[in-house]
């Protein structure tokens, strides 16, 4: 009886943690318990039958702590609640790793488009900069500028400027990079020429207001 129990136990299926989504770990910005539930659902497939009783017998874990953690990673963006009718026209509730794979693909990207120059991504040095991680929409608003044709270059001048007017904003930057397209400006050489420009201007309109009437011959 307790030899056919051990190989019951031996013969669990296994939790396969893939090496590259181990490396994620540290982005995913969440615990070492939300990491591995987590990974159980990975293993069950993209859609899982919401189920706290099957959950908790799998893992012997109690359905507080399941509920728990699904909470936890719901409010971190990496799963959801889908009510979905199946073939028999019944309503059930699914746990969808939707938002994950969209996390991953982020991170994916977050590789490819490195800078080669310091071999560290804008996505990485706008996180480094603003001291957290970005959200899911905040990747998608950096992709879409670098899909526009934005460079890495000008996209870490208007971070500069950002930082300097102490905003940790993607919206704040995202209307920095708006302007200077509508000024033309395209390269941080651009920028550095648009700020000359405007300082000029800048000292022209000081002069004509500081400029004493009453000393003026003429009159």
């Amino acid at each position: 009886m307790k030899n056919q129990k051990m190989l019951d136990i031996l013969k669990t299926k296994n939790i396969v943690i893939p090496l590259y989504i181990y490396k994620c770990y540290p982005k995913l910005n969440m615990g070492l318990d939300e990491f591995m539930f987590l990974m159980y659902l990975y293993n069950q497939g993209e859609m899982i039958i919401f189920n706290p009783n099957i959950i908790s017998n799998d893992l012997g874990t109690d359905i507080k702590k399941i509920m728990l953690l699904i909470n936890n990673l719901t409010d971190a963006k990496l799963i959801n609640l889908e009510v979905v009718k199946n073939e028999k026209n019944i309503t059930e509730e699914y746990i969808s790793l939707s938002f994950f794979y969209e996390k991953l693909n982020l991170l994916i990207l977050d590789e490819i488009n490195n800078d080669d120059e310091t071999d560290e991504s804008i996505f990485s040095i706008i996180e480094r900069e603003f001291g957290r991680t970005l959200s899911p929409i905040e990747y998608e608003i950096v992709k879409a500028w670098l899909d526009s044709g934005i460079s890495i270059d000008l996209i870490k001048e208007a971070l500069k400027e950002a930082t300097f007017n102490g905003v940790s904003n993607l919206r704040y930057i995202d209307k920095i990079l708006y302007e200077w397209g509508k000024k033309g400006i395209k390269t941080p050489h651009d920028v550095d020429k648009n700020r000359v420009e405007y300082k000029e201007k800048k000292n022209e309109k000081l002069e004509v207001f500081e400029y004493n009437w009453l000393e003026d011959d003429e009159y």
